[in-house]
């Protein structure tokens, strides 16, 4: 009786198995082997937590990239960071991002970051005139029910 629940134990596993080269593996396009890759060697990797909400960490690659943020507690408990990260782009310039996460949210700034167009002269006169004239009701606004 024992030697039948092994036996049956051991077919679950093997039915239960990835069956490589059958379903859908069998339809899925190898993949392109990356002609640049090599191991980046660490430079630098330096990490300080305090315990109690204050911490600070640095890492930095041969490639260039590197990372940096110091962090404190914030007013509701949680972690106020600033920090900045850099890396290289596929043309030899670099990429930098600072960035600022507390109360108010995530705020990133780098020239890489899109920003929307200005608004047209005439957009920005009619929001003067709705800031200047909040109470002003126009006639076609007006509403009996």
């Amino acid at each position: 009786m024992l030697s039948q629940i092994i036996i049956a134990c051991l077919a679950a596993v093997a039915i239960a198995s990835p069956q490589f080269g059958s379903g859908s593996f069998r339809n899925r396009p190898a993949p392109l082997p990356r002609q640049d890759y090599r191991q980046i060697a660490i430079l630098s990797d330096n990490r300080v937590d305090q315990g109690d909400g204050n911490f600070r960490y640095e890492f930095e690659s041969e490639d260039g990239t590197s990372v940096s943020a110091v962090g404190r507690p914030g007013a509701a408990g949680q972690s106020n960071i600033e920090g900045s990260y850099r890396f290289r782009l596929d043309d030899g310039s670099i990429a930098e991002v600072r960035y600022i996460a507390d109360e108010n949210g995530f705020r990133a700034e780098s020239p890489l970051i899109p920003t929307p167009h200005p608004l047209p002269a005439h957009a920005i006169e009619q929001i003067r005139f709705a800031q200047a004239n909040p109470s002003r009701e126009l006639p076609n606004e007006r509403r009996r029910f």
